[in-house]
């Protein structure tokens, strides 16, 4: 492992994100999950204490380091007490929205709605996929056609990440008859003709609100658009490797938790006259289970370093996003069997951990797309 992949400066944000948590998230998790909604509350005392805004510029409220390790200091945070439902929601603001205004948005975009985003007084999504689309974004079938100097929305979205909360999203639309014709649409709530369907009622990530959205009429201003009218698809490309890389810190950050939860529970926990991790079965495992998640760690850690030099491959974002995340199920399975049957009551954190861990696979691409680019950047090199 890196040993200097930290600077003092990260340790002493570390110090006051375990205290945030410790005070803010980890007295709430069961009350969030069995109301499947959490608060504001967290999200607004996060931003206070700056641990919000990594890539926002100072003049609009963030810290304008675009240094992804103070990121997984917040993952490594919320993973180490189980809060994954809070960790995704974060991660849509920080890692999906604020890069696309940052790098695509108007003036008046940035000014509305990054400094909200950098204080936590703003919840965002990113609609792109659909009933009947997708990892196919081409695929898709929502419209946005020009209506006077501005633009007309049609169409609905599903698993959309923060959908109810959300004071904005941004919609991905097609916006002429190729295939590859696509825009992005900063669409706000209270918009007419825009609505939210159901909460969806998902196996893992109850905490989490994750929505249908329907666009039925909506009319979008012409400063509605982000970035340019047919350049969307190439605008999500350029964005994917973020997302990616932050679901993959994540997978690393959930897997090394659940191991260490493990290794707390085997030497608390009796069986036949001695402690768990005293049987050599045990011991193996857990040797097996630390060696995958630290070399995994270093593997990680290179690609964020790769990415705060702005060399991070699409490529690479897919590696790590395939490695870490079916990781993260393979090592969570593993610990929840050391647990035995307490490890199937969900008032220990590695249950819910285990059902939370099975979307990080599917969502930001599934694992055989991810196949599929690396593959294909094989067959053109």
């Amino acid at each position: 492992m890196c040993e200097d992949f930290y600077t003092s400066d990260h340790i002493a944000f570390r110090d006051s994100v375990r205290t945030y948590v410790e005070r803010e998230v980890a007295p709430h998790l069961a009350e969030w999950d069995r109301e499947h909604h959490i608060s504001r509350t967290p999200w607004e005392k996060a931003g206070d204490q700056g641990f919000l805004g990594v890539m926002v510029p100072e003049e609009f409220g963030g810290n304008g380091a675009r240094d992804f390790r103070y990121r997984c200091i917040v993952m490594d945070e919320l993973a180490r007490v189980g809060a994954a439902s809070l960790s995704a929601g974060i991660s849509m603001n920080e890692d999906i929205v604020s890069p696309y205004l940052v790098k695509l948005g108007s003036a008046e975009q940035q000014a509305r709605w990054l400094p909200k985003l950098a204080t936590g007084r703003a919840i965002a999504g990113i609609a792109m996929t659909e009933p009947g689309a997708g990892s196919d974004l081409r695929g898709m079938s929502t419209t946005a056609v020009p209506r006077g100097d501005g633009w007309l929305l049609n169409g609905s979205k599903t698993f959309i990440t923060n959908g109810i909360e959300a004071d904005f999203v941004i919609v991905a639309a097609k916006t002429g008859s190729e295939r590859s014709s696509l825009g992005l649409f900063l669409v706000e709530d209270g918009m007419g003709g825009f609505s939210r369907g159901r909460q969806l009622d998902k196996i893992g990530l109850h905490a989490q609100d994750t929505a249908e959205l329907f666009f039925d009429d909506v009319e979008l201003p012409p400063d509605a658009l982000i970035g340019s009218a047919n350049g969307g698809f190439g605008h999500l490309m350029d964005n994917l490797p973020i997302e990616r890389l932050a679901i993959a810190y994540y997978g690393l950050a959930g897997a090394a938790a659940a191991v260490q939860w493990t290794i707390d529970y085997t030497k608390q926990r009796h069986a036949f006259g001695k402690r768990i991790i005293d049987f050599q079965n045990t011991r193996f495992e857990l040797a097996s289970l630390v060696t995958e998640t630290d070399v995994s760690r270093a593997y990680m850690q290179a690609q964020v370093l790769e990415f705060n030099r702005r060399q991070l491959t699409a490529e690479g974002a897919a590696k790590s996003k395939w490695w870490m995340t079916e990781m993260q199920k393979r090592v969570v399975d593993r610990c929840l069997q050391l647990f035995g049957g307490f490890g199937y009551m969900y008032e220990y954190p590695i249950a819910r951990a285990y059902v939370d861990a099975r979307v990080q696979t599917i969502y930001g691409g599934t694992t055989e797309i991810m196949k599929e680019i690396i593959g294909r950047a094989l067959a053109a090199s």
